[in-house]
């Protein structure tokens, strides 16, 4: 039973990677691997002198860690939230609308946005416009863009997120609660004394879970929504590779920053997962 996916994981995991090579190639691909010129660590020189370098590791990270903190808070509010509904029937209908947008793609969420965030067209400035406010260009400013990227993954993914939350409440021991009750304790103290330290543990884990991936800011949601406007405050390292590698075709540039990411992200997820199993002994064997 494991032949298959161990295959499968061979094939389209671990043989790709032998095109890291093009990192050190002036990569002609008419040439191939074994033709075309090896250039040392040119590539890397390249892409450290871009003048637009240090602008987009900047994006990278600010937008990556905004998500990570948006997508821990969010979860948390709602799953509070939703633990406190007691009727069953309309919790689930709750649950269900929130989880949906989990389980689509941006590309049609992207479309939903840009209607919705249209300046000439869109709910949002149609309601602005009614209140005799000028309508914003949503998508056009950046400012504006690092905002809807926040509120947007917010909104696919809070539903999910919260699954996780929500579990971990329920896993707190209720005699504590019918405890803080006999002692006269309000849902302020029971929250503060007794449902965030209940779910402390998994919310530390996620969060140090999560700085494996502050590097990964999310390229499908960025590539279907932004435009040339908003490149000096949207631009992103996997946006990046994905310009100079495919549009400007230039494979050993793209390879090499794809290269560097990798990297950095192997050493923060060993990182976190030191700190993980250091801090709330988790363990992957």
């Amino acid at each position: 039973m494991l032949i298959p996916p161990v295959i499968l994981v061979l094939i389209f995991s671990y043989g790709p990677m032998l095109g890291i090579v093009i990192a050190f190639q002036d990569f002609v691909p008419a040439n191939g691997w074994f033709n075309s010129p090896w250039i040392g660590l040119d590539n890397f020189t390249y892409v450290l002198e871009f003048p637009d370098v240090k602008q987009i590791l900047w994006n990278t990270f600010l937008i990556a860690i905004l998500k990570i903190a948006a997508g821990i808070v969010c979860p948390i509010l709602l799953a509070l939230s939703l633990n406190e509904i007691k009727k069953t029937l309309f919790k689930r209908g709750f649950q269900t609308i929130v989880y949906l947008p989990h389980f689509m793609s941006w590309v049609l969420l992207a479309g939903i946005l840009i209607d919705i965030l249209s300046p000439s067209g869109g709910i949002i400035n149609n309601i602005l416009k009614s209140l005799n406010m000028q309508p914003i260009y949503f998508l056009g400013e950046g400012t504006w863009f690092r905002a809807v990227l926040i509120v947007s993954n917010v909104w696919k993914e809070v539903g999910f997120d919260t699954i996780v939350y929500l579990a971990a409440i329920l896993s707190i021991d209720r005699t504590q609660y019918e405890s803080a009750v006999l002692d006269g304790a309000g849902y302020a103290r029971q929250l503060w004394h007794i449902t965030l330290p209940g779910i402390r543990g998994i919310i530390v884990l996620l969060m140090l879970l999560n700085i494996g991936s502050i590097l990964n800011a999310g390229f499908d949601q960025i590539f279907n929504l932004y435009s040339p406007q908003v490149y000096e405050s949207a631009d992103i390292l996997d946006t990046f590779v994905y310009r100079i590698g495919m549009e400007e075709m230039q494979y050993g540039v793209a390879t090499a920053v794809g290269l560097f990411k990798s990297i950095v992200s192997f050493v923060l997820i060993t990182f976190s997962y030191y700190l993980a199993y250091k801090v709330v002994n988790y363990r992957i064997f």
